[in-house]
């Protein structure tokens, strides 16, 4: 008989739900519109009546746990805390009680970087390693750091945080109140901000209008498509990705290095480089000993996937 797992994964917009067995597959799917609500007690039932329905739709009479990743989680305390910038709900949430109780199961709850990063380790391409670290490219840069088999969390319970890496000293702006963090420059934003001084520097500037409506899967499609002022654009971010991943490599020495999230989507436009200045900034300690990969998860089942993954923290 197989063995089941909830994943949850909550989001600005939506809060996606999966059944999880424990090949990895995700048998079922539901969504919430996360903005629909505004009660933390009506959040909740919602998401019980999804869970209990899917385990009705696919005849599942137990589950093993119920992993969620979620936007200023506290691994400790098993909540979203108070005020998330996202979130129509502004109090703290304690998820873990409040599921805990309704189902009498493990459940724990982390930010969606490290449960991309467990997804990774027990359902993708780091099966197997006792040393990884992953990235998940977009609106911003997350990261989930696994050493001896196990995520980082370190002391405040949010370890980690390698998108808020300074990588320029008085560089762009940051969300984080900072300047020069390697997110101001590999990420999904960033790569929108590399595209346009690419333009500007080979002669061919942007309209107002055209920044206004430029997105990262445009430059994303025109450098696979060998544009060349989308190449150099991807060119420019791999090339401060790569020495920030090198940097990385120095302190948790990971076997493999796993890059995942809507810019990876250009392919070889972007790993190419990014391999090439990654191994230009290796300390030599390192040489040939840490590969650069893409993630061997499904794009539309990661987030779950990730989360489900972590029922297995309780192991």
């Amino acid at each position: 008989m197989s063995n089941y797992s909830i994943g949850i994964d909550i989001g600005g917009t939506n809060t996606d739900l999966g059944l999880v067995r424990e090949d990895g597959t995700v048998v079922g799917r539901e969504r919430l519109a996360t903005q629909e609500f505004t009660i933390v007690d009506k959040y909740l039932d919602a998401m019980v009546a999804a869970i209990r329905q899917l385990m009705t739709d696919y005849h599942v009479e137990h589950i093993q746990g119920i992993g969620i990743g979620a936007p200023n989680s506290n691994f400790y305390e098993g909540c979203i805390e108070a005020g998330t910038a996202n979130l129509p709900i502004k109090e703290r949430i304690p998820l873990k009680e409040m599921m805990e109780k309704r189902f009498n199961v493990p459940v724990v709850v982390d930010n969606d970087a490290n449960a991309s990063a467990y997804g990774e380790l027990v359902y993708g391409g780091a099966r197997g390693m006792r040393h990884s670290i992953t990235i998940t490219l977009g609106t911003g840069i997350g990261s989930g750091i696994v050493v001896d088999g196990k995520l980082v969390h370190g002391h405040t319970g949010n370890a980690g945080e390698l998108g808020h890496s300074i990588i320029v000293p008085n560089g762009r702006p940051c969300s984080c109140g900072r300047s020069g963090c390697i997110e101001t420059y590999a990420s999904a934003r960033g790569i929108c901000q590399n595209y346009v001084e690419a333009a500007e520097e080979m002669g061919a500037p942007l309209s107002d209008e055209q920044r206004k409506s430029l997105t990262c899967q445009q430059v994303g499609m025109a450098a696979a498509q060998g544009d060349p002022i989308a190449c150099k654009a991807y060119d420019t971010t791999a090339y401060y990705l790569g020495m920030a991943l090198a940097n990385a490599v120095n302190f948790s020495a990971p076997q493999a290095i796993f890059l995942m999230g809507g810019p990876t989507r250009a392919g070889e436009a972007l790993m190419r480089p990014l391999r090439r200045y990654f191994n230009e900034n290796l300390l030599f300690l390192y040489k040939d000993k840490v590969s650069l990969e893409l993630s061997k998860l499904n794009d539309n089942n990661a987030a779950i996937l990730g989360a489900a993954a972590l029922c297995y923290l309780q192991s």
